[in-house]
């Protein structure tokens, strides 16, 4: 039988370099990064916060580790993936939702949103806002409603999104204490999602040890606060209420379901910040963070192909036609 042979070369935008960090290691730096996330939702809600990371993380772990046991695949929980997953999924719940719900949350997360494409590196939505979005549209009055004031875990509370804004100016002294409460977390909100300052020290750290880039986090923050600015709604307000911040840090880097080109990630972000605006403004949601990035994840495989590079052909200026093939002749 006669072989034929395709000449056809395939090509997939970059990054196409090795790095002597491991994946482990980038999925320990993010953990630490979660942790004052952690903290600041445990002091503000207590007990039920603790008790939601703890059941969202050993659920997210345990899935893994039965799905790769069931497949006949090496269990992969070492590389901490399904940590990170169990951390996000937790700090993105009310504080008292109940735990056979965290549970259901993870399962969505790890087995439908990840395990079932194929792992880590292979699902098309970020696990941890797929699995909130499973339990926003099946549990909606408890997802929309289970939030209470820190130190009154009786008393439930609305998130600042779904309360009336402040009427005062934005320099008043009534003004610039609500924007303080909105940046300590002494409000009702998620757990992770509440404390600006917590996460502003984590987007630092990120930043500075170069495990995320800057380009999304920032076109979203900037394109949802210009809409904001537009449209006559408070820009601050607007910045530190809800979860655009922590969404724009730590979900719209997600190395998997991010665009890996530079312009792709401008035009991810902008389009994150701009259906967020949307749905803020006109949606039936208070929130529309997590739905604009599960949205643009899916454009993400057209957001890859903004600016390939050509094959064969370097940017930098020095790199000529006579020293492409390395080393002196």
């Amino acid at each position: 039988m006669q072989e034929t042979y395709s000449n056809e070369i395939y090509l997939s935008p970059t990054p196409h370099f090795s790095s002597k960090r491991k994946t482990k290691q980038i999925m320990l730096l993010v953990i630490v990064s979660l942790l004052p996330q952690c903290a600041a939702g445990i002091y503000h809600f207590g007990l039920s916060a603790l008790t939601t990371i703890l059941v969202s993380v050993a659920s997210c772990v345990l899935f893994e580790t039965l799905f790769c046991l069931l497949i006949k695949k090496p269990v992969s929980t070492g590389d901490f993936s399904a940590v990170i997953t169990g951390l996000l999924l937790a700090l993105t719940l009310p504080p008292t939702i109940p735990f056979w719900m965290t549970i259901l949350g993870a399962f969505f997360a790890i087995i439908v949103a990840k395990a079932f494409f194929g792992g880590i590196g292979c699902n098309v939505w970020n696990p941890a806002l797929t699995g909130r979005a499973f339990l926003v549209i099946s549990f909606p009055l408890v997802m929309g409603g289970g939030y209470v004031l820190p130190g009154a875990d009786a008393v439930s509370s609305a998130t600042p999104l779904a309360s009336v804004m402040p009427a005062a100016k934005v320099f008043s002294k009534k003004a610039l204490d609500y924007y303080w409460t909105l940046f300590t977390g002494n409000h009702a909100g998620c757990i992770g999602e509440t404390c600006i300052a917590a996460i502003v020290i984590s987007a630092v750290f990120l930043l500075a040890t170069k495990v995320i880039d800057f380009r999304a986090p920032l076109m979203m923050i900037i394109t949802c606060c210009l809409c904001s600015l537009l449209s006559g709604t408070d820009v601050l307000y607007t910045l530190m209420s809800g979860g655009l911040l922590f969404g724009a840090v730590f979900m719209a880097t997600d190395y998997t379901t991010a665009p890996v080109t530079k312009p792709g990630r401008l035009i991810f972000g902008a389009g994150c910040g701009l259906i967020t605006f949307l749905i803020r403004r006109f949606g039936g949601y208070p929130e529309g963070v997590m739905f604009s990035i599960l949205i643009m994840n899916s454009l993400v495989p057209f957001l890859n192909n903004v600016n390939q590079r050509k094959y064969g052909y370097s940017p930098k200026k020095n790199l000529s036609s006579k020293n492409i093939g390395g080393g002196k002749n």
